[in-house]
């Protein structure tokens, strides 16, 4: 049964909601759905319902297409001088003896340690402190193009750029010139966590604005770059906060294009100031993904974070709209498992990838960062498929 066919059932059903209904009328005419709309999908959709209309808008701009690519991440440091209270992660100044500060050096042999393997990415972020400043990235930026010239640095968030770039007394133009000459390629979507400044001041203040946020990436886009975008959602937001957050993204990326991949985080409550909240449910997840699917119908993909939400739940996600599984991720890091996140040791070789995206009947694709494809994983057969049986093995999805 293929997805047009679903919609078409949903669009027959004479007991569905008018104002839904409605809602499917547009998905099926590839028309914007408003923020009213999208706050309805919230309050009234049923998971199926959101389901269909996200996995439609998926294979129509993707097919049965689902990406991945090989990187590493880097952290500087744990240690930072904002004290969010959702974040697992910081040491805090106070704490400094718990958290580690790499030098360049330190980095530059992280590096080294992936000469030779296949990867296509460094991401580079972490905790903001004082000697993590302008020279201190531009110098490490250069030297990393120096040593490995393939290789794509997508760094820092605009939490990092903001700080770093108020220190130096500089402008966001000149600093994000600065990083462009540097060798950045591209920025990653961190830091946004929820705009509006009602919840923002009240689990990160004393970061950069939303507004801030918004306009170093839009600095970027009109020098060229690409990045993603992200919100932090589950917490002590409502529904509104979170149409009003995609709403701004979208308003942007009307006018740069410059946003390539949406990824939902979902707020983790171990080792932070917000532990006693409770994480919102599975089905919770799979409506953010669907509903910013839905939404976002000027972003060419949505992202589910692995590593955060774990391998059965990001199989899953590929029925709701995701069509992007982030990489191997290979290494240790920290950000996500500190806060009590699925996978405690993220990390996962491609060939366990690929495996994950064929149980659910997908076509894994290697891509780089900026989605040029690297390799169809489609009809590649490895020798051993023991070691998967402990994956999801879900229906085909179509």
């Amino acid at each position: 049964m293929t997805t047009l066919h679903n919609l078409d059932i949903l669009l027959e059903d004479a007991h569905l909601d008018p104002d839904l209904k409605n809602i499917a009328q547009k998905v099926a005419g590839h028309q914007r759905i408003s923020n009213d709309e999208a706050l309805l999908l919230f309050e009234k959709a049923s998971l199926a319902y959101l389901g269909t209309l996200a996995n439609y808008i998926r294979e129509h701009k993707h097919g049965d297409d689902t990406y991945f690519n090989r990187n590493f991440h880097m952290e500087p440091t744990n240690v930072c001088l904002y004290t969010c209270t959702f974040c697992s992660y910081s040491r805090l100044i106070k704490r400094r003896d718990e958290g580690w500060e790499y030098t360049h050096d330190d980095m530059m042999d992280i590096v080294r340690s992936y000469d030779n393997k296949p990867v296509t990415e460094v991401h580079i972020v972490g905790g903001v402190l004082p000697q993590y400043d302008v020279k201190f990235y531009t110098t490490l930026f250069k030297a990393i193009k120096e040593h490995r010239p393939d290789l794509h640095v997508k760094a820092l968030t605009p939490v990092e750029y903001h700080y770093i770039f108020k220190k130096d007394k500089i402008s966001y133009e000149e600093g994000m010139k600065l990083m462009k000459e540097a060798g950045l390629d591209s920025m990653p979507g961190g830091g946004a966590e929820i705009f509006h400044p009602e919840i923002r001041d009240q689990i990160a203040g004393g970061k950069c604005s939303g507004e801030q946020w918004l306009r170093i990436h839009e600095v970027w886009h009109e020098l060229g770059g690409r990045s993603n975008a992200t919100m932090l959602y589950g917490h002590i937001e409502n529904y509104w906060h979170r149409v009003d957050h995609l709403d701004q993204l979208r308003q942007l990326q009307d006018k740069t294009g410059g946003f390539q991949t949406f990824i939902p985080l979902k707020f983790r409550n171990e080792n932070n100031q917000l532990s006693h909240l409770e994480e919102v449910s599975t089905i919770e997840d799979l409506k953010m993904y669907a509903i910013s699917r839905i939404y976002l119908d000027n972003f060419d993909h949505i992202k589910a974070y692995w590593p955060m939400i774990g391998r059965d739940m990001a199989q899953l996600s590929l029925a709701f709209g995701v069509d992007d599984i982030d990489g191997t991720i290979d290494d240790t890091t920290k950000i996500y498992s500190m806060a009590g996140s699925e996978e405690q040791n993220p990390a996962l070789t491609t060939e366990q990838l690929v495996q994950m995206i064929k149980r659910v009947g997908r076509k894994p694709i290697e891509r780089d960062t900026l989605y040029n494809v690297v390799k169809d994983y489609t009809d590649v057969v490895f020798e051993s498929e023991n070691e998967y049986k402990g994956y999801l093995a879900l229906p085909v999805m179509n």
